[in-house]
């Protein structure tokens, strides 16, 4: 291997004419829009192999400061339409200025994506920066948003058994390497068509970043299984609906909780019938009660009844007061003849959505900053309950996004996981597809049954294997019930939780680093650089 490619870009002629210079621009555009397409609800997630091959093309040798802004440019046509459901009820401001934001994270990663593919094996290094460049912007600024990483949109796909192997991360590294694979595999064969010469290692090269991803993920199907080792659990889902769309459906709060204790109400009358099998426990919705049954009697009383009716534990989402200016986003265990006796608050919750960092900042650009008039604060301890023998690993909406969130409830011992959840807010839009997809691919990345209860999106029931065994419609009230196997082992994932992605980002640093010292030396040394 030499530090260099072998075959280093030749400066291209300077463009003449307006559609000649327009062309890596629209490239650049085009790559993210097939980004973007491969998501969810769309069955596409091939389309992210020629969005790379694609982005490849544009970035390949170009100068850094028109990486960046071909970057930008890719960023944007991948995160605006993909984020497009963050501005459903609040307008475009916010979901621009999101969008804007992400897509400069991305523009920064392409940046460097363009340093690297002077390196022999660039897809390589180039993967390993995009990589490095997701797990930057999942956690800064105000704990990260990890929305759009390239794993999330492959919950289909042939490559998916790789998350169970090293989660996430390595998902994406292996997606993004066959992508820019494809691209080298084709510039090697025009180069051989225009100069006849076979650079056998160049050439093997290019073909193992196409083929090497593919057979790993073939390997990794055995990690797949949705086999029952502990047994299993026979578990409903419950969602209510929602009296109308938008922010202010929590000014009916009284009655989404009315729903989801008739739609309890109504699956009790079916087991007793015999059209329902009775359930082990039962889940409902992230804010299935906004009115806090620990200071509401009303409220409680409902609830307890609902409860008491189908005569199982049952996971109720409720907001709790918490102090004069603060709340809690809380699921609460509550057992028939017992009431609530168990909590969980949530970890990882939303900026400028549960509560407003740089307020008057923000308030700048949108009023809507208002609309958190008290804030939430997060809870501290993982959350699993024990609901009638069966350890349930607690992530709640948003938490989904993250990964060590589903990780810590199942190395506490969470023998599935539930995700109850709340996109009422966010209307008909893809929101409820994209955050769906996520809990399959944490299905197969921990080996866990993933029940997903909400309060008017796509409610369902995934399999270790992330399959969808039932899903409901958007805002109908259903019951879903359904068996499923519990299990205790952990794949090569959950045991290594951070090392993939810590050895992807130290691959990602060695490559820019190496960049770095030869433009140093070829400064240094005459007749080697500009």
């Amino acid at each position: 291997m030499t530090p260099v490619d072998d075959l280093p870009p030749a400066a291209a002629p300077p463009a003449t004419g307006l559609l000649p210079r327009l062309l890596r621009p629209a490239a650049a555009v085009l790559s993210g829009v097939l980004l973007y397409a491969s998501f969810p609800p769309r069955p596409l997630w091939w389309l992210v192999l020629p969005g790379f091959a694609l982005l490849g093309w544009v970035l390949h040798g170009r100068r850094l400061r028109a990486a960046f802004g071909l970057g930008l440019l890719s960023g944007l046509g991948f995160m605006l339409p993909l984020l497009r459901w963050t501005g459903e009820d609040v307008g475009p401001v916010p979901w621009l200025a999101l969008a804007t934001a992400e897509a400069l994270f991305i523009a920064v990663g392409c940046l460097g994506i363009a340093a690297v593919t002077r390196l022999a094996y660039w897809p390589v290094w180039a993967a390993a920066v995009w990589t490095l460049d997701e797990a930057v912007r999942a956690r800064i600024p105000f704990g990260g948003f990890p929305w759009g990483k390239i794993a999330f949109g492959q919950a289909e796909s042939v490559f998916l058994p790789l998350a169970a192997l090293g989660g996430t991360p390595l998902l994406s590294f292996a997606v993004v390497l066959c992508g820019f694979g494809l691209y080298e595999a084709v510039r090697r064969f025009r180069t051989y068509r225009s100069t006849g010469e076979v650079p056998r290692a160049a050439v093997a090269g290019a073909a193992a970043t196409v083929l090497v991803p593919v057979a790993a993920a073939l390997a990794a199907l055995p990690l797949v299984d949705d086999s029952a080792e502990n047994g299993t659990a026979t578990v409903a889902a419950i969602q209510g609906n929602v009296p109308r769309l938008g922010l202010d459906f929590n000014a009916q709060r009284r009655a989404v909780l009315d729903n989801h204790a008739r739609r309890t109400a109504q699956l009790a009358e079916d087991v007793k019938a015999g059209k329902e099998k009775q359930p082990d426990f039962v889940l409902w919705p992230e804010n299935s009660s906004d009115l806090d049954p620990y200071l509401n009697a009303d409220a409680r009383q409902v609830i307890d009844d609902a409860v008491k009716a189908i005569g199982v534990p049952t996971v109720i989402g409720s907001v709790v007061e918490k102090g004069p200016d603060s709340l809690r986003n809380t699921l609460i265990e509550w057992n028939p003849g017992k009431g609530p006796v168990d909590t969980y608050d949530k970890r990882f919750i939303q900026p400028f959505g549960e509560y407003m960092p740089m307020r008057t900042v923000a308030r700048f650009f949108s009023e809507d900053v208002d609309r958190v008039q008290r804030e939430f604060v997060p809870g501290t301890e993982v959350g699993v309950f024990d609901l009638a023998g069966t350890k349930v690993g607690l992530v709640t909406c948003y938490e989904a996004a993250f990964d060590d969130a589903a990780r810590d409830t199942v190395l506490h011992g969470g023998q599935m996981i539930a995700v109850p959840s709340n996109n009422a807010t966010f209307g008909r839009s893809e929101m409820t597809y994209q955050q769906l997809a996520m809990s399959q691919v944490r299905a197969v990345e921990h080996g866990r049954a993933v029940v997903v209860p909400v309060t008017s999106g796509v409610s369902a029931v995934i399999r270790p294997d992330g399959t969808i065994a039932d899903r409901s419609g958007m805002f109908t009230p259903d019951a879903l019930v359904a068996e499923v196997p519990l299990r205790s082992s952990l794949t090569p994932a959950t045991r290594m939780g951070p090392l993939p992605e810590g050895v992807i980002a130290l691959l990602a640093l060695a490559g820019l680093g190496w960049v770095s010292v030869s433009a140093v030396r070829a400064r240094r040394v005459p007749g080697t650089g500009k």
